[in-house]
């Protein structure tokens, strides 16, 4: 896999840098401190012409670095169920195909801290180098699983003790008048479609963010960060 842009190839430098096999620098490309930090490493520079950088990863601001890396590695979810896992607050995802949103969720709940993602192997997109990109080092503070079945996930996770809560547009409680009950699963699901209904049907409860101006919706990673504040403020308290 393919790192680039400078803050997603410096986070992974601070974080895991054994992950990194080699490192593409155009040949004007100017951050000494990103560089000092390459070369304590021992991680191996390739200075390369701007035709050829693109030529390894066709994207938009690659900021003159790429980061050959190893494949992203997820987390086993029986490893999530562990009990001294039960300080952190899963995030299932149903079915969310746009990466730009998977790897915004991803940097979110990194900044808040105490999440881990859940994600199916099919109908949803997995890890890629383009949700890295927009994770922005996220991918280093959270742990994701990806499991063949969302629901039977879910099932596991609420014999596992966890409660199980999903958003809905309109219809839920809302977020704001509720009191949580730990350790939580949120389930999201995809704009347009919401979460399924064999996924519905395994919730303990709905809820809703008030909406008071335009007849609109937050799109699901906007969504995310405002379930995840309340989230992390409620179990703060508790």
């Amino acid at each position: 896999m393919f790192l680039y842009g400078k803050n997603s190839v410096l986070e992974r430098l601070k974080t895991n840098p054994g992950s990194i096999k080699k490192i593409f620098l155009q040949d004007n490309f100017n951050a000494p401190h990103i560089i000092k930090i390459i070369k304590s490493k021992d991680i191996t520079i390739d200075r390369v012409s701007e035709k050829e950088l693109i030529r390894i990863k066709r994207a938009d601001r690659l900021q003159g670095i790429i980061a050959e890396v190893n494949k992203f590695t997820y987390t086993p979810f029986e490893k999530l169920l562990d009990g001294s896992a039960n300080n952190l607050s899963l995030i299932f995802l149903d079915s969310i195909n746009d990466p730009h949103n998977l790897g915004s969720i991803m940097r979110i709940t990194a900044c808040f801290g105490s999440f881990a993602l859940v994600i199916p192997k099919h109908g949803a997109c997995e890890v890629n180098e383009t949700v890295l990109h927009v994770a922005s080092g996220g991918e280093n503070f959270i742990p994701v699983s990806i499991v063949t079945n969302l629901s039977t996930a879910l099932r596991e996770a609420k014999n596992a003790g966890y409660w199980a809560v999903g958003t809905v547009v309109e219809g839920g409680e809302d977020i704001n008048n509720i009191s949580l009950y730990f350790p939580l699963c949120l389930v999201m699901g995809a704009e347009g479609k919401g979460i399924r209904h064999g996924i519905m049907k395994h919730l303990d409860l709905k809820v809703s963010l008030p909406m008071k101006g335009a007849q609109l919706s937050f799109n699901v990673a906007m969504a995310c960060a405002i379930f995840a504040h309340e989230i992390t403020k409620q179990n703060t308290v508790k």
